[in-house]
């Protein structure tokens, strides 16, 4: 089996992606091959119409090309995203003659960019790429969550165990006193420290299993 074939079998993660194309058989030939592998797609013919949408709406990936009518271009686009959304991964499409531009937007925040005439097999494996960081990214915020809850919950517990050893102490302490008070006869000091100490068991065995 060859790549080819092999990515164009795959069921892709349920990315959504915006695609950002003033050609319109360019742009309904992405559309049709990353809907096909399971992309959830939608689709811009201008910067200006790009920039409306993710003004209210969040994509996970923005696929756009580099060269745009309408005053607002891939670079304009890729600011906007990246304004509105830091965590929007933006692909830029370009031609040869522009790969410099499209280098200087990485370093504006772009992730990747890919020449024109576009190799599909190697746009699908980008995507790949970049729905297996988000994935490791997300698992990585989800562990620092359960992380977080855990530590608050070893503190609580911290907490309850030193308030219940200060109630057993003081506990202890008053037992020991009604012991040794010589004025009290021996039967019923017994009796009140055993009172004293049941008093407050119940407590420390509710602190204990909490």
């Amino acid at each position: 089996m060859t790549s080819k074939s092999y990515l164009g079998e795959q069921t892709m993660d349920n990315l959504k992606i915006l695609i950002v194309e003033d050609d319109p058989v360019t742009l309904k030939l992405i559309e049709k091959r990353l809907m096909k592998v399971g992309y959830k797609v939608e689709t811009a013919k201008s910067g200006v119409e790009a920039v409306d949408l993710v003004s209210t709406r969040f994509f996970d990936v923005v696929v756009t090309d580099l060269m745009l009518p309408g005053g607002v271009d891939g670079i304009d686009t890729l600011e906007a995203i990246k304004a509105k959304w830091p965590e929007t991964e933006v692909i830029l499409i370009t031609a040869h003659a522009t790969v410099d531009s499209a280098v200087e937007a990485m370093k504006k925040g772009a992730v990747d960019y890919l020449q024109k005439p576009i190799n599909f097999d190697e746009l699908i494996l980008r995507l790949q790429r970049i729905s297996t960081l988000k994935s490791l990214a997300k698992d990585a915020n989800d562990f620092r969550e359960a992380m977080n809850v855990t530590e608050k919950s070893a503190a609580k517990t911290i907490q309850d165990l030193e308030i219940m050893v200060s109630e057993l102490q003081q506990s202890c302490l008053s037992a020991k006193n009604l012991l040794s008070d010589q004025d009290i006869e021996i039967n019923e000091r017994v009796r009140k420290a055993i009172e004293v100490l049941s008093s407050r068991l119940p407590n420390l065995l509710e602190t204990s299993k909490a």
